[in-house]
């Protein structure tokens, strides 16, 4: 099994260490030296009232803090009563009820193994949840011998207190860490799985590494997958070629699926999701390794896709929405992109909203919430039409954007 872990690092307040990469240092013969040791930058606490901002697109905001001592939190889903449910990175599963964090977790939650962003990671309510009261986790499984762990899918219904019937409905051996679900509109569940680790191989078709996952709601292989019948190839995959895919959103009014994910120093990317599309890691790619040198000889190669957004220094971008509600009008049909740092410095996470012209050209950008310097983990627009941030700290918090009158 994989268990090197090519970066490691901590949300202290101050933060010092060396990383080592040695095989991407040594990557096509390509040497480096081993890099400097990086410091970072303070993180203040949460301020204890709401803070107002004035932004670029005019009309002023305020920023609220709707729950605090959350621990790493991961994502948010939105239950039909105006709940919602918040995983923690460390395996539990919380509610916020009439407005406030329940001192205790969800019961009936999986045991998530342990690790570098390893754990408890995605939450997502079925389509149908009004009905079937379905809730859909992502999370690392324990191997039965105890060395690592793997990716799994799991389901349960909740009853307002508890997860019933839980059970793994897809398990992505051999494959782990950092993982994001979606219902498209087709209603099928579209599933990240990370392609960063060390021994991996995004461009094995072989592999779970590194793919975006296409199943029924049931966890089986849908018939119309690209690689259905395909020989070596697993038919779950949807696409391949993929470094750290943090974050799925659909793009209205069309159903596009798009997905961010963390490039290593430099090279964080937005793609358009294709069937069978190839988008390049770690043949291709805008930024550098850890070291310094290039990840790559070429930015682009013709038989895989190219972002349609890209960072450079990186943001280390987490969590995406597409705004689509009426209470931040001036943000109607941005992106909001999730930062958990810049330009590789701890203590300088941001949001970041990404303005785009009627071909979905990027045409401006604007960074928020940056003194703040929290690592931001999820961003999802509420059935209220405001905006809900997760910030991933041991005293993590979930923050709602509205507007300022």
């Amino acid at each position: 099994m994989k268990n090197l872990r090519l970066l490691r690092f901590t949300v202290a307040a101050v933060v010092t260490f060396v990383i080592l990469l040695p095989a991407e240092a040594q990557q096509r013969g390509r040497g480096a030296a081993t890099p400097r040791p990086r410091l970072g930058l303070e993180v203040p606490p949460l301020p204890a009232e709401s803070v107002v901002y004035k932004t670029g697109e005019g009309g002023d905001i305020r920023v609220v803090v709707v729950a605090r001592n959350l621990d790493h939190p991961w994502s948010v889903a939105f239950l039909p009563d105006g709940d919602m449910l918040v995983t923690e990175n460390p395996g539990r599963l919380r509610l916020i009820h009439d407005g406030k964090l329940l001192p205790d977790p969800i019961p009936g939650v999986p045991k998530a193994g342990s690790g570098f962003l390893q754990g408890l990671l995605d939450v997502k309510l079925h389509p149908g949840f009004a009905q079937n009261k379905l809730v859909y986790l992502t999370y690392d499984k324990p191997l039965a011998s105890g060395s690592g762990n793997e990716l799994a899918v799991a389901r349960g219904k909740f009853d307002g207190r508890a997860l019933t019937g839980v059970e793994d409905i897809f398990v992505a051996h051999e494959a782990s860490s950092v993982s994001r679900m979606l219902f498209g509109k087709d209603g099928k569940l579209y599933v990240s799985v990370y392609g960063a680790e060390s021994g991996n191989d995004p461009q094995d078709p072989m592999q779970y590494d590194g793919k975006i996952l296409r199943l029924n709601d049931d966890g089986t292989v849908p018939a119309d997958n690209p690689f259905v019948g395909r020989a070596g190839y697993l038919p779950a995959i949807y696409t391949m070629g993929h470094r750290s895919p943090e974050g799925l959103a659909v793009h209205e009014p069309d159903g596009a699926i798009w997905e961010v994910e963390m490039g290593p120093n430099g090279g964080d990317e937005i793609n358009i999701l294709k069937a069978g599309g190839n988008y390049g890691w770690p043949l291709v790619s805008l930024g550098r390794t850890y070291a310094g040198p290039w990840q790559s000889e070429k930015f682009n190669r013709n038989e895989m896709i190219d972002p349609v957004v890209y960072w450079m220094p990186s943001i280390s971008t987490s969590g995406l929405a597409f705004y689509t509600g009426d209470r931040l009008p001036a943000w109607k049909g941005n992106a909001f992109v999730g930062g958990v740092r810049y330009g590789e410095i701890a203590g300088t996470g941001q949001l970041q909203r990404i303005v785009f012209n009627d071909k979905m050209e990027e045409i401006r950008r604007e960074v928020l919430l940056a003194d703040l310097r929290r690592r931001i983990r999820d961003v999802r627009q509420g059935p209220d039409g405001l905006l809900y941030l997760l910030t991933d700290e041991t005293d993590g918090a979930l923050l709602r954007i509205e507007p300022a009158n």
